[in-house]
């Protein structure tokens, strides 16, 4: 398997490539340059690296749907190119991995935009962690010339709310960092809050960082509404058959370097916020219930089933 697969790889598994759009992106670029340098002299033997480079991928980064769905889609689509000539297969995945790369890109501005309409005037928006796509979309309603301000947590223990700090700071809008036990403090007095996602089950139940259940029930408790933020190919099939997404156990190192000897220490990447705390699912497709998620995925992007 080429360097580059293993590399990216290991860039996913160690946190230093976050965010499961990037992920995402990341391995589809990783292919698209493994494929124009592969030594493969068939067809088979080119489906066979890349099937081996999906395997490497989703075991650096389970809860990925967003990465699995694509990665999927381009072998599918190379299995089905009807040719055995390797260099007009290495052109057709150029051609489909670009194609993928625009879409992820064509969405995100249009759930950016479709978000951003609901971004009003005088308001606070409470976030949570990092999301690129909540982040582009809150940039998006400044541009329209509209002043609100966001309350954004540390999120512990990698900090990624500094991330969203800084990149709302650079489109100049009002930002306020807490620490993640004072949400319950600083909730009530905010307009809404807007999340991003790592997973979506069947159900229209969310997986997202550490600490967003939390934020849900707060939210719901302090009557404010609770969006997710996601690309429809977030959404697991894999969970039609009750099959959740697997629950990342990060490294212990991350919570408490030098620990006492003996001391147990558990360190979940992600949390499941249930569909009945989601006031509504920012898409694509608009704003839809999470619960109509398998619905509308069936009718944007039929293959994924």
């Amino acid at each position: 398997m080429a360097d580059i697969i293993q590399v990216t790889a290991e860039k996913i598994r160690n946190f230093q490539i976050k965010g499961a759009r990037n992920i995402a992106i990341a391995a589809i670029e990783a292919l698209q340059i493994h494929t124009t340098q592969t030594k493969a002299q068939t067809k088979t033997q080119l489906l066979t690296e890349l099937k081996e480079a999906q395997t490497i991928f989703t075991t650096a980064k389970k809860t990925q749907p967003l990465m699995r769905n694509t990665l999927r889609s381009i072998i599918n689509q190379t299995q089905t190119t009807p040719t055995q000539n390797i260099t007009s297969l290495q052109e057709a995945i150029t051609t489909t991995t670009n194609q993928a790369l625009k879409d992820l890109e064509t969405s995100r501005e249009q759930t950016a935009k479709n978000g951003a309409k609901h971004i009003q005037n005088n308001t606070t928006v409470f976030t949570h962690c990092y999301s690129s796509t909540v982040t582009h979309l809150l940039s998006k309603a400044k541009e329209q010339n509209k002043t609100f301000q966001v309350i954004c947590t540390e999120t512990r223990p990698a900090f990624q709310g500094r991330i969203t700090a800084k990149k709302l700071l650079k489109h100049d809008i009002e930002t306020t960092l807490i620490v993640d036990s004072a949400v319950r403090t600083f909730i009530a007095n905010t307009d809404l809050v807007i999340v991003g996602a790592e997973a979506i089950t069947s159900e229209g139940n969310v997986i997202n960082k550490i600490g967003t259940s939390n934020i849900a029930v707060l939210a719901q408790e302090a009557h404010k509404p609770f969006y997710v933020v996601s690309e429809l190919l977030k959404f697991d099939p894999e969970t039609l058959s009750v099959v959740y997404e697997k629950i990342e156990q990060r490294n212990p190192d991350e919570i408490w370097k030098k620990a006492p000897p003996k001391l147990t220490i558990r360190n979940p990447a992600f949390d499941v916020t249930p569909n009945r705390y989601i006031h509504g699912l920012i898409c694509e497709e608009g704003i839809i219930t999470p619960q109509t998620i398998p619905e509308v995925v069936r009718r944007k992007y039929p293959w994924v089933f």
